[in-house]
């Protein structure tokens, strides 16, 4: 097979190989971008434009770079478009004998030159790949903290490594503990006395720079606006809690601790860099694009950048840095994925969480922020949720954790009095999750190493309906009004995939792979089209995606994801943007003009909505981040309902409702995890 030409996108390209503009690709190649325009026409390479894009909008594949770089072997003035010239003619020697001298020197000098020029390009490549690369925890020391039941996450270390605080539900609700390192005693700084600790999005815990208090991300139980959201501090020996900063989201102080930077969680996160612990009456430094996330600030130990995770949540997310006094943030990592909790061991050397291209982890990554190439650190099966670091880079503080997926049925009850018990349903696969109900039958989604297939669960037996190497089911299956096909969104060999199939798993086929696909996908009342979130620079907007072929259609102009369509084909509901750790729902007829619908916030990790038969009431997740109950609310009066009691460690990740509307199906996340120290030695 021939290597593909210029402009054709290859069909392998992981997202953390992309270069994703003129400026990184000649940065990569350490050349100006007039260069690498010039070596794009005249000497094929390798180079890639967006289909429906500005022809400016370009990408590339730095393992295909490297390839053509080698096959090319250009000197250096000619890569660099100089020419050359010699100023003085050569002078011809009069003599024979110099001639002799001059051809004997050349048999000696040129093999020796050949050597000396592989010598030095073989040096350069192994610097360039990162040949003699050593892994930054190799030789760490590690140590349990915790050997809890349940969960403990999002752990902080003090600056100077004699402390360790973390969430944990070791007394019935989520608290801030903290333990000094070695004494086997923990303490609990909270107690109960704050209602919502948990945002897996953000820092939540951190200590002050001196290490005499522990500061903590609150927000208010039931807040529906980024004013509800603050952070708190107590005394790391104990004391009362107490607000810290109001309205502030996150924060991290500079190594001399002198200066602050911190992000309010309005939209686009605003970036601010203040003197002190006051906060700022300036502009802030940064603020992300409409839809986009800005978490995760971090000081470099030289105070000469700002790190931070930016993207779209909860899987487009990479690290990125900007000077503290604003400008044109730089991308570090290309993972765009699930990147999170970024710790600089040294100047040079950042270890973050970020997931594989599969979707799988969050692993341990590193990368050299010069360099920038991605190595993976730890080969283990368990995730890691949280990761910090003492302020010499000498000791790190890591959660592990280890999850299982449940599926519970209950009948929705005709009285607000009556909440019904939830039963497990027994799944003969080993996980199961993105739950969704048929006529007489249930539909999920289940992983084996890094596939994921579709499972139809009949009569108390699984039959796998579809399943792809190395693909990624995401936002869940849709089933057609009718319950005879099924639509699905899939993620594989770096591209996104719509299927549909019949409900028996014959026909499958692919009815869209050019769409960068969002959320979840859902049928139109009519089932001639599938009404799906795309991504258009980042931003999601509503396609209809007909399933006969014909070219997909811009639905909706405004960001919006994860739309479910009301029975009657009448109006869509969907979501809008995150703000904060809360999204509003929104309504278009199917004319695209706005319906009204009561207001509606709900906080992040809820946003599959489901109708009940007639079209007149809408079932929803409301509550905390990692607690939430269904909800029915009837769209014509505003009226609410709380139709489920959960215990506090229930978790519901997702759920359906049948279509008779009298059952429902929910999601269940259970996770243990625990608080691991990584001793590093001393350079």
């Amino acid at each position: 097979m021939g290597e593909p030409s210029p402009g054709t996108p290859p069909s392998l390209r992981p997202p953390e190989d992309r270069l994703d503009s003129w400026k990184e690709i000649a940065a990569y190649l350490n050349r100006d971008v007039t260069t690498v325009q010039r070596w794009e026409k005249r000497e094929g390479m390798p180079v890639y434009r967006h289909l429906h894009d500005r022809m400016g909008s370009v990408y590339a594949s730095r393992a295909e770079l490297d390839a053509w770089t080698r096959s090319r072997n250009l000197p250096a003035a000619q890569e660099d478009g100089n020419n050359a010239s010699l100023s003085n003619p050569p002078v011809t020697p009069p003599r024979p004998a110099i001639l002799t001298s001059v051809t004997r020197w050349k048999s000696v000098l040129l093999p020796a030159a050949v050597v000396a020029a592989l010598a030095i390009g073989a040096s350069l490549w192994f610097q360039r790949m990162e040949y003699f690369w050593r892994n930054p925890i190799a030789d760490a020391r590690f140590q349990t903290v915790t050997d809890f039941d349940g969960v403990e996450q999002a752990a902080a270390v003090s600056r100077d490594g004699h402390f360790v605080a973390f969430l944990s539900d070791r007394d019935g609700q989520m608290d801030v503990w903290v333990t000094q390192v070695g004494s086997g005693q923990f303490h609990n700084l909270t107690r109960g006395s704050v209602t919502e600790l948990v945002n897996p999005s953000v820092r939540t815990l951190g200590f002050s720079p001196d290490g005499s208090f522990v500061a903590f991300w609150v927000r208010k139980h039931d807040g529906s606006n980024g004013g509800d959201i603050s952070i708190w501090a107590a005394p790391t020996l104990g004391g009362q809690p107490r607000p810290y900063l109001e309205g502030v989201a996150e924060l991290d102080w500079s190594h001399d601790g002198s200066r602050l930077a911190y992000h309010t969680p309005g939209p686009g996160d605003p970036l601010f860099v203040s003197a002190g612990s006051r906060q700022s009456e300036g502009r802030p430094i940064f603020i992300a694009s409409a839809g986009l996330h800005s978490h995760f600030p971090l000081w470099a130990p030289d105070s000469a950048f700002i790190y931070f995770v930016q993207g779209s949540l909860p899987d487009k997310l990479d690290v990125w840095r900007i000077p503290p006094a604003g400008g044109n943030p730089e991308r570090v990592t290309s993972h765009n994925g699930r990147v999170s909790y970024p710790v600089l061991l040294d100047r040079r050397t950042l270890v973050y969480l970020a997931s594989d291209p599969d979707g799988s982890g969050p692993w341990l990554y590193s990368v050299d922020v010069q360099r920038r190439i991605p190595h993976r650190l730890t080969s283990g099966l368990d995730p890691y949720t949280s990761l910090a670091a003492s302020a010499d880079g000498r000791r790190l503080v890591v959660t592990l954790a280890s999850s299982k997926r449940t599926f519970w049925r209950l009948r929705i009850a005709d009285s607000p009095a009556e909440v019904p018990a939830a039963a497990r349903i027994s799944l003969t696969t080993s996980t199961g999750f993105s739950p969704r109900l048929g006529p007489d039958y249930l539909l999920y989604v289940s992983a084996t190493g890094t596939s994921e297939s579709i499972y139809k669960l009949a009569n108390g037996t699984a039959t796998e309906l579809w399943s792809g190497r190395g693909a990624r089911v995401f936002g869940g299956p849709a089933i057609s009004p009718d319950g005879r096909n099924i639509a699905f969104s899939v993620q594989q060999n770096g591209q996104t995939l719509l299927y549909v199939m019949q409900t028996d798993g014959t026909n499958a086929r692919i009815v869209s792979d050019s769409l960068d696909l969002q959320g979840a996908p859902t049928w139109a009342p009519d089932g001639q089209s599938i009404t799906s979130a795309v991504a258009d620079h980042g931003v999601p907007h509503l396609f209809r995606v007909p399933v006969d072929g014909r070219s997909p259609a811009l639905f909706v102009q405004e960001y919006s994801v994860d739309p479910t369509w009301a029975p009657d084909g009448s109006f869509v509901v969907y979501s809008g943007p995150d703000i904060g750790t809360t999204f509003s729902v929104k309504a278009v007829t199917a004319e695209a003009a706005a319906h009204p619908l009561p207001t509606l916030t709900l906080t992040r990790g809820a946003r599959h909505l489901a109708f009940l038969p007639g079209g007149r009431a809408l079932v929803l997740l409301r509550g905390e981040i990692q607690h939430k109950n269904l909800w029915l609310i009837n769209l014509e009066t505003g009226a609410e309902r709380q139709l489920t009691n959960l215990s506090p460690d229930f978790d519901v990740r997702d759920f359906d409702i049948s279509p008779d509307g009298r059952e429902v199906v929910l999601e269940r996340a259970q996770e243990r995890s625990d608080v691991v120290l990584m001793d590093l030695p001393r350079p």
